[in-house]
């Protein structure tokens, strides 16, 4: 790959992770919690939305390492979970809100392919649908504080969701671990590629 290649595909990572982290705060604004709203993160401009570590210095490292696999992650948008009408429930209609939009990004920009578009065009919408798909199925693993947990703690007993929660501050050195073992690339990988078959992008 090559320094363009990178752009452009980190360009395409920046949008689907930015209507990631706009669809969490979107849905908790509806839900009763409007603090995305107030401190100016319900916005799609991917300035607000950067992280120095998980949106550029990081992806920039896998790529001068030749690594891969490309990894990253935008600023979590700000969700008081106590602000919700129904917490428990709400919790895991805000935590699927990304994962559900990066599907419906995927569907809908799959659907393109079917137009007269120039091989340039058709390489980066394959791309794109790409990315959706390994951010909503990476996204949807159950170990906190991905999006997956979100949703187990909203179906777990009061009791169970606390000490599952308590693994948040170690979720994302689990995450690494895993990685690094290859163990999640090898649960994500055969999701992804069945989900570009069904899509035609494969």
């Amino acid at each position: 790959m090559n320094w363009f290649d990178f752009i452009k595909i980190a360009a395409l990572f920046l949008a689907a992770v930015i209507f990631h982290e706009y669809a969490h705060g979107w849905v908790a604004n509806r839900l009763g919690d409007p603090t995305a709203k107030r401190m100016g993160r319900l916005t799609l401009n991917p300035i607000k939305h950067i992280d120095l570590y998980g949106t550029i210095l990081l992806p920039l490292m896998l790529f001068l390492i030749n690594s891969p696999v490309m990894f990253g992650w935008a600023k979590p948008v700000p969700v008081n979970f106590l602000g919700l009408r129904n917490p428990k429930k709400d919790m895991a209609l805000v935590g699927i809100a990304g994962p559900a939009i990066n599907i419906i990004l995927a569907v809908l920009f799959s659907q393109m392919l079917r137009l007269n578009v120039s091989n340039e065009a058709e390489m980066l919408i394959r791309v794109f649908v790409q990315i959706n798909l390994v951010l909503a199925i990476f996204n949807m693993v159950p170990i906190p504080p991905l999006d997956g947990s979100r949703l187990v703690m909203g179906f777990l007993p009061n009791r169970y969701a606390y000490f599952y929660s308590r693994l948040e501050p170690y979720g994302i050195f689990i995450v690494f671990v895993l990685l690094y073992l290859g163990l999640l690339e090898s649960l994500v990988w055969p999701l992804v590629k069945m989900g570009t078959y069904i899509l035609g992008v494969s």
